[in-house]
């Protein structure tokens, strides 16, 4: 059970709801701020104090009084109005993080709503119950207002869900399930929606994928590395230290151990004095790209208990104040980074599948056929890579550096980091791709030079890997064996091999 009390969840805790089925459950100490907070906003509409958002209309409406009467029609036209994205719905995994992150955001009683609205965000995580949410129409500001909406449409009986394998109607499953839908109160459809839930459950997702093919990045490339011949000289630990950086260091070690005992690798000299880049500089570049994973890691554990509505109710009420705590450019940034740094991962990999399949850049067969000029072997997979991490190149634009004003300029300026979010998982499933390329690859140029001469380690790692995908023997429909190699990746724990 993962206890929520909207300042502590951590990626790790988030990975077991998303993926291993862990029930959450909100801190009885939280939910009594969360009802003193709820108390303070009673308190407002009943003594008709003008405050944004819970009396007053929206965005450029902001000045635009609401009688007390009309409050709960103000909250449910929001979720309404505003549940317009278009395109194709977030993975369920994002859609669950989602639910997850604002019900956290919620607990730290700053906004107002009622304990009930939180426990209903919890039972659908815990009841499997995921809202169906459009990927496109967030801004990044005044947070993630379209995507949210969505998710909220669910908990007044409306919009759609994913259960059971199925899309259905939402008002069918909470009969199914016995969840009454919720009649919003005074600020509610607001503190629903105005956060940076979806850049964030986005990213979430999005990091944990890329930090698992990180780690397999290296241990593919130490296979490559003995297809190869590599040169371990490179990866001496005085080399390392004497730059200084901690990734760096620790990338060098973990090659080194996959190596170790290893019959193919070579020492400077013996067969060339240096390696080519791709392989020399291995430590370096994905030292660079874990780099920026960790500083991505560390705001997205900020952001994920963060309070990001607007405005935020301090002091039991006294105080109710207006500030862009919605606006996602620090999660804009940091996907941005993100994108970049996962990108180079498949940029170096498609170098590395170049040299093997390269006859001109190694002693093994061309293309790694079984019958050159016959057969083709992987040469149309190097092709492949070459596209997917070209396409990358497109897709790490960095979305930050756009804005576009919104809401008759009373929202001038927005962060793009929903499209950065999203561009950075479509730049994941490209570098699994080539990642899987690489590997079926080194699996053959290994399987020349000899598995039995190969490290422990990677001999572990062949042996598995060719359950899923056997020598090339002759051509054959490679793209099945790239499908089933990628999903593979995708779902294995390289520390349990």
């Amino acid at each position: 059970m993962v206890t929520l009390n909207g300042n502590q969840l951590t990626l790790n805790e988030i990975k077991r709801v998303l993926f291993e089925g862990e029930r959450v459950a909100a801190s009885e100490e939280s939910m009594k701020s969360v009802k003193n907070s709820h108390t303070a906003v009673k308190k407002i509409v009943s003594e008709e104090k003008v405050v944004y958002g819970i009396n007053t209309g929206f965005g450029k409406f902001s000045d635009v009084r609401i009688d007390q009467g009309d409050v709960q029609d103000l909250q449910l036209n929001l979720i309404r109005s505003h549940a317009c994205g278009v395109g194709e719905s977030f993975p369920e995994s994002v859609s669950r993080a989602m639910l997850l992150l604002r019900a956290n955001a919620l607990l730290k009683g700053f906004s107002g709503v009622r304990p009930v609205l939180i426990e209903t965000l919890l039972e659908l995580v815990n009841k499997n119950i995921h809202p169906v949410i459009p990927q496109q129409g967030s801004l990044g500001a005044s947070g993630d207002l379209a995507p949210l909406s969505h998710l909220a449409l669910v908990l007044l009986g409306e919009g759609e869900v994913f259960y059971k394998g199925e899309r259905k109607p939402a008002i069918e499953v909470l009969e199914e399930e016995g969840i009454s839908p919720l009649v919003l109160e005074a600020k509610e459809g607001l503190a629903l929606i105005n956060g940076t839930q979806a850049m964030t459950a986005m990213g979430v997702v999005a990091y944990l994928e890329a930090e698992r093919l990180a780690y397999q990045s290296e241990l593919i490339a130490a296979v490559t590395m003995e297809g190869l011949n590599g040169i371990i000289d490179a990866f001496d630990e005085n080399v390392h230290q004497a730059r200084g950086y901690k990734q760096q260091v620790d990338t060098a070690r973990r090659v080194r151990e996959y190596l170790s005992g290893s019959s193919l690798i070579t020492r400077q000299g013996e067969i060339r004095v240096q390696d080519a880049y791709s392989i020399r500089c291995i430590p370096q570049v994905h030292g660079a790209s874990w780099q920026a994973l960790d500083y991505v890691k560390e705001k997205l554990e900020i952001e994920m208990n963060a309070a990001t509505d607007n405005p935020l109710i301090f002091d039991n009420g006294e105080s109710v104040i207006s500030g862009g705590n919605f606006h996602g450019q620090p999660i804009a940034l940091a996907m941005d980074f993100m994108k970049i740094a996962v990108a180079e991962l498949a940029n170096i990999s498609e170098r590395r599948i170049e040299r093997l399949v390269n006859p001109q850049l190694s002693d093994l067969p061309p293309f790694l056929s079984p019958e050159p000029g016959l057969q083709s072997g992987a040469m149309i997979m190097q092709y492949v890579a070459a596209s997917l991490v070209s396409e990358n190149k497109t897709l790490a634009h960095p979305a930050s550096v756009d804005s576009i004003p919104s809401s008759a300029n009373q929202e001038d300026h927005v962060s793009m980091g929903t499209i950065g979010s999203r561009h950075a998982y479509q730049i994941i499933q490209n570098v699994n791709k080539v990642l899987a390329i690489e590997l079926i690859c080194a699996l053959q140029a290994a399987e020349h030079r000899g598995p039995d001469k190969m490290a422990d380690k990677t001999k572990k790692f062949y042996d598995e890997a060719r359950k899923i995908v056997s020598s090339i023997t002759k051509d054959r429909i490679f793209s099945k064996d790239i499908e089933a190699c990628a999903f593979w990746l995708k779902n294995i724990d390289i520390e349990a091999i």
